[in-house]
């Protein structure tokens, strides 16, 4: 322990979305993770009129704490957060306890290298919640504990805290010569992308068992993809393969290295249902009200196509691949990425007719 009191933990890789407001900033291409907010709203709705007993909470508490984990800059956090208000406004009112509604407190977290600026420029004027910003790794305490009463996450769970290093280790069986993920690679590498993802969440199940109040709902939404189903069907799959692609075709012309390639791995991770039931039953202090799978690319628009999903990938991943390549071969790569979306655009459209978006929903017990 600290003198402060609070526990040690390790420093985690962060890996921001693209800021500010440009072309390529993740503010403006959000769409996919919209359509999955939008998707998962029904069963949250259900979940909190089902199960959140709010005369736990109640007459005694004044304020009601909201935790959105990985927020990024908006917009969708915003969306997520007013959904659960009116849920919960709704749940009290069909109790007769109305007189009883507390005030709302929404905590955003994410990374200290989150744009924090923009998401507090974008705050909805007519919030009816009180808003505070908490940088930091989810990946360890972040809150008081049981002081929170609902936890949200959307697409931020998939980011690991760190690249196996068997991946770019050549004598490892592991090492992923020639491809950026697990997509399409030997067994050797996606087993390392499973154990790190296991002690990720270990660590994260731990670490919310502290901070929810007993009685508190955990949102967890995320990529998955169904029991026995390989990632290459899925569309971040089919995207990453793409990806991978035309980085080494960019090797090959001699404008990067091949070993570049080869000691880059994107750190990102999709769970069965199976995969994370077994990694919450192992921690014991949530009891499981939701496990369900979706198929969020199938309610996109047709306009959602080759450059939409460059776009969208670009937002999520400039900042890691600058890092590791450089910002000069950006353009470059994702004018080639955009080519291969079109090569491969049978590929990618039967990929998002799959379900590859997990929503879990947990209770503290």
């Amino acid at each position: 322990m600290s003198s402060s009191g609070k526990e040690e933990v390790a420093v985690m890789e962060s890996y921001p979305m693209n800021g500010g407001d440009g072309t390529f900033s993740y503010n403006k291409n959000s769409n996919f993770q919209r359509v999955a907010t939008n998707v998962a709203r029904e069963t949250i709705n259900e979940v909190i009129a089902e199960k959140l007993d709010i005369k736990q909470f109640s007459p005694a508490l004044t304020t009601f704490q909201i935790a959105d984990l990985g927020c990024s800059v908006g917009p969708n956090t915003f969306l997520a957060v007013q959904n659960i208000i009116e849920a919960v406004r709704r749940k009290y009112e069909s109790q007769g306890l109305s007189s009883q509604l507390p005030d709302f407190q929404v905590l955003f977290n994410d990374h200290a290298s989150n744009d924090f600026n923009t998401l507090f420029a974008s705050l909805p004027s007519d919030r009816p919640y009180y808003a505070a910003g908490v940088p930091g790794s989810f990946h360890g305490r972040l809150f008081p504990k049981a002081s929170l009463h609902f936890v949200h996450s959307s697409y931020a769970l998939q980011w690991l805290c760190k690249v196996p290093k068997e991946l770019v280790d050549p004598n490892s069986p592991a090492f992923n010569r020639g491809r950026v993920h697990y997509t399409s690679a030997p067994r050797e590498v996606s087993d390392a992308y499973t154990s790190q993802f296991a002690k990720d969440m270990v660590t994260f199940l731990h670490a919310r068992g502290e901070e929810i109040a007993s009685g508190g709902i955990m949102v967890l939404v995320m990529p998955g993809i169904a029991n026995g189903i390989p990632y290459s069907r899925v569309p971040s799959g089919v995207m990453f393969d793409l990806l991978g692609f035309s980085l080494m075709d960019m090797a090959k012309e001699g404008i990067i290295s091949e070993a570049q390639v080869d000691s880059f791995n994107l750190p990102v991770y999709a769970p069965s249902p199976d995969e994370m039931t077994a990694l919450v039953e192992s921690n014991g202090c949530f009891s499981i009200e939701r496990m369900d799978l979706a198929a969020p690319g199938s309610k996109i628009d047709v306009s959602f196509g080759g450059h939409a999903c460059m776009l969208h990938l670009r937002a999520g991943m400039e900042g890691i691949i600058s890092k590791h390549f450089g910002s000069e071969i950006i353009d470059d790569l994702f004018d080639r990425f955009l080519g291969k979306t079109n090569e491969f655009s049978d590929r990618l459209n039967s990929a998002y007719r799959q379900g590859s978006q997990l929503v879990a929903i947990l209770k503290r017990k």
